[in-house]
């Protein structure tokens, strides 16, 4: 666990008005994003936003060439009420190593385990209360922003950070699933099946309704 030192913070902070036992796995608004872009060979500053929408031209790489990478990882309170997160340095590493494979600036690691940190103590109010089997979400994300006709990279990048706080991803706990042997493959050998890109999900999706 990364301990983030909130300790005081944590232990006078309100909590959001939820009912977190049945707050489900779904997206929530909740008080700020983190987002940095890249241009000219280098990122920017980036910092804290409550703008939760992504502004794109027509012609966006990520539209047409799906250059995209994302992470995902949970923000608890303890007992103690601390705020703590459970490895960041390894989502960092994982999301350097997909974005290097598809030809995307890696974010720098320090810089994300800090924006990280920025973000959920941002947003301490929504990180659910000890012992409710509840998390608080934490979403990395990049994107090709620049406009992009032909299959090329991308000249400018987003990288976001969004949170919402979630229940457990099966509510009803975990029970066999429906399978099927069918003619699909989710990855390819040589391909990009070891990275973690919207693209390789998308692939799953029909695979996983017919099932």
């Amino acid at each position: 666990m990364t301990d983030f030192e909130s300790e005081d913070f944590a232990h006078t902070v309100d909590k959001v008005n939820l009912d977190w036992s049945t707050i489900g796995f779904k997206y929530r608004k909740t008080d700020y994003s983190y987002v940095s872009h890249y241009e000219d060979g280098a990122w920017d500053a980036g910092g804290l936003t409550r703008d939760h929408t992504l502004h794109l031209s027509e012609c966006a790489n990520i539209l047409h060439y799906c250059q995209e990478v994302f992470e995902g990882l949970k923000a608890y309170t303890t007992k103690q009420g601390d705020i703590v997160c459970f490895r960041p340095d390894l989502n960092a590493e994982r999301m350097a190593t997909s974005a290097e494979r598809i030809v995307m600036p890696p974010f720098p690691k320090e810089r994300f385990l800090d924006a990280v940190k920025q973000v959920v103590l941002a947003n301490a109010t929504w990180v659910p209360p000890f012992g409710t089997g509840a998390s608080l979400y934490v979403r990395p994300l990049m994107i090709g922003t620049g406009d992009t006709i032909g299959v090329q990279p991308s000249s400018t990048y987003e990288f976001r950070i969004m949170v919402t706080p979630v229940g457990a991803y099966y509510s009803s706990g975990v029970k066999p699933v429906a399978l099927t042997v069918s003619k699909y493959d989710r990855a390819a050998p040589h391909g990009t099946g070891n990275i973690k890109a919207g693209l390789n999900y998308a692939m799953s999706l029909l695979p996983t309704t017919e099932a």
